[in-house]
């Protein structure tokens, strides 16, 4: 959710800002804009509601040259997207700001300024920011000072960062709970809100810490705290080719995701699945002495990730014998739980910077839980950052919106972790641990094996094309799946859909079946088949397009208005894995039909860092 980069050099920056916005764009936005000092001391800068390419259509009529300079995606919280309230933003011609994130006490701060006789020229928190270090600067001589005093009255989540043309060849960066990050290069240095943005730049990175402030210049870097003290960061070096973000040869991004996960389901496995177990040392040094001693788990999760920690639910209770809680983030953070003793306090993260599970993160600590832990596919994130115990996806960079790589790859540590678990616990006895660590292996040629279905689900797709509603069902495991498959449909087709167990059909969705409403059903070869079948005889009798995921040997017969797509056998616990792949497929393929924005669907971000 929004963008940052900027950059200090020897050489015009506006290349560099423009290509970070373009790396940048999977994050979700609906304005850009950039803004650099020029050669004369002058703040200039371009903004364009939309794409980045209207910005970079602006830059090729209009060139912005300078060598400091910042860049932004927005994704507007504050006022609607207009050139207007497209950052960056100004103040009196000398000061200029992007940010991610919300200053919750922005009205508070308006007024104050008003009284000062500030004029607004936009409906955003941002321009309130830049107005507030222009006021902090006739009083204090260092900038760096102004912005400490300033940062110290924002209340709110934020990253910023800051140009100003009495320190022309200067970036300021602030982190105050969004990430912000500082890329070292040789005789030029960089920020941004993502590592991605600035690979072609830099693998060197500083990631600012909590209520850090930071001045950086093309050959110096000082970090403060919120109380002004120089403070040291560590560098990391991230091995990673700088066109790791390109399509290749696919179409969108999440098309190309959907056909990593073969590859990034290896990656996650790599290292860890050895052949007699996995170690709890995978978690961290002291995961064994915490894990023997849990006595039940709190998961919480937003969207995507929440429906993995669901499927995890029915893992660690059957398998690992270990009571399970889920709950959405938002909703845990707000609410009075009752503690329980020797509870593992678990977050699930794709970004590892969403701001509701992050706080959720917070709170478990400040409440006393026995442990936390994190499974996030971005290293050295917050959430990562913040937990006792943390598992790191490698699943690689994931650039479309709608996840999918990182929830396969989500879905294959939390059985690792059941293992582990279970283990512990005593679960289940050594045959039957080989056995399931053998058919987790096996996972990436299943998963093979699910996108040869791509041209069957290719051509089923076209019984969307005049839709408006889909019902996904599943019963046990495959119920967490149906609502991940229903997200998927939504987010990038438009279509409204909803995932149900399908013992529920009689208490309300089979008044709404007919010939325009398609039910997805995903029936695995289990101990529940039998029952799905009911649900099915029941959907066939109301005249819904049926289309039924499923093994050969569960011997679900073909009718009417009916298409039967077969499965892989598959292990009972690790089903929902391989029925996540062909949902994912028919997403996609609906969503080409429909035209929509497949990457980068309308209203929703990447990474959710605001309430």
């Amino acid at each position: 959710m929004c963008g940052i980069i900027g950059a200090v050099a020897q050489r015009d920056v506006a290349p560099i800002l423009l290509e970070g916005l373009k790396r940048l764009e999977y994050r979700g936005y609906d304005s850009a804009g950039m803004a650099v000092i020029d050669s004369h001391g002058k703040l200039v800068r371009e903004r364009a509601v939309g794409k980045v390419k209207e910005l970079a259509d602006l830059l090729d009529a209009k060139p912005l040259l300078g060598k400091a300079g910042i860049g932004h995606t927005r994704w507007a919280t504050h006022g609607k997207p207009s050139e207007d309230n497209a950052h960056p933003m100004f103040s009196h011609g000398h000061i200029a700001v992007v940010h991610n994130g919300i200053i919750e006490n922005h009205e508070e701060l308006r007024e104050e300024l008003l009284d000062l006789d500030y004029k607004f020229e936009s409906e955003t928190d941002t321009e309130i920011i830049a107005h507030l270090l222009h006021h902090e600067l006739k009083t204090e001589g260092n900038f760096i000072q102004a912005v400490i005093k300033t940062a110290a009255q924002l209340e709110g989540a934020y990253a910023l960062a800051i140009i100003n043309t009495q320190n022309p060849e200067e970036l300021i960066a602030v982190r105050s709970g969004s990430p912000l990050l500082i890329g070292l290069g040789i005789g030029e240095n960089f920020i941004a809100s993502d590592h991605l943005a600035l690979l072609p730049v830099s693998q060197k990175f500083i990631y600012l810490e909590e209520g850090d402030v930071a001045s950086i210049t093309r050959d110096k870097i000082m970090i403060y705290d919120n109380k002004g003290k120089v403070v040291s960061r560590k560098t990391k070096t991230i091995d990673l080719a700088h066109d790791v973000a390109e399509r290749g040869q696919y179409r969108h991004y999440m098309l190309k995701e959907i056909f990593e996960q073969p590859e990034a389901i290896s990656n996650t496995l790599e290292g860890r699945l050895g052949r007699h177990g996995i170690s709890a040392d995978i978690f961290g040094a002291h995961a064994q002495k915490v894990f023997s001693e849990i006595k039940s788990i709190q998961i919480a999760a937003c969207g995507t990730s929440y429906h993995a920690g669901l499927v995890a639910k029915y893992w660690l209770e059957a398998v690992a014998g270990i009571p399970c809680q889920v709950e959405v983030a938002s909703e845990w953070r707000y609410r009075t739980p009752v503690v329980q003793p020797k509870t593992l306090f678990i977050t699930l993260s794709q970004s590892g910077e969403t701001a509701d599970t992050l706080a959720a993160q917070k709170t478990a600590k400040a409440l006393g839980y026995f442990s936390t832990l994190s499974i996030c596919n971005v290293p050295e994130s917050s959430l990562m950052r913040g937990a006792d115990l943390s598992l790191l996806m490698h699943a690689g960079p994931e650039i479309g919106v709608a996840s999918t790589k990182a929830f396969t790859s989500l879905l294959v540590c939390l059985w690792m972790l059941t293992l582990i678990l279970a283990k512990i616990h005593k679960n289940i006895d050594e045959a039957t641990e080989l056995d399931l660590l053998d058919q987790l292996r096996k996972i990436p040629k299943k998963i093979e094996e699910c996108l040869k279905l791509d041209a069957k689900i290719h051509k089923l797709a076209e019984l969307f094309d005049d839709k408006k509603h889909a019902l996904f069902i599943g019963r046990g495991t495959q119920y967490p799946i149906a609502l991940e498959g229903a997200l998927k449909l939504k987010e990038i087709s438009y279509i409204h859909a909803e995932g149900y167990p399908g013992g529920e059909l009689k208490h309300g969705p089979l008044a709404l079946l007919d010939k325009d409403m398609p039910v997805i059903v995903l029936a695995p070869q289990n101990e529940l088949i039998d029952k799905l079948k009911s649900n099915i005889q029941e959907i066939h009798s109301r005249g819904a397009p049926l289309i039924i995921f499923t093994e050969a040997t569960s011997k679900i017969s073909s009718g009417d208005h009916t298409d039967i797509l077969v499965m892989p056998d598959s292990d009972i616990y690790l089903a929902p894995i391989l029925y996540t792949i062909p949902l994912q497929l028919l997403a996609y393929h609906v969503a080409v039909l429909k035209g929509t924005d497949i990457d980068q669907p309308r209203n929703l971000a990447k990474s959710v860092t605001v309430e």
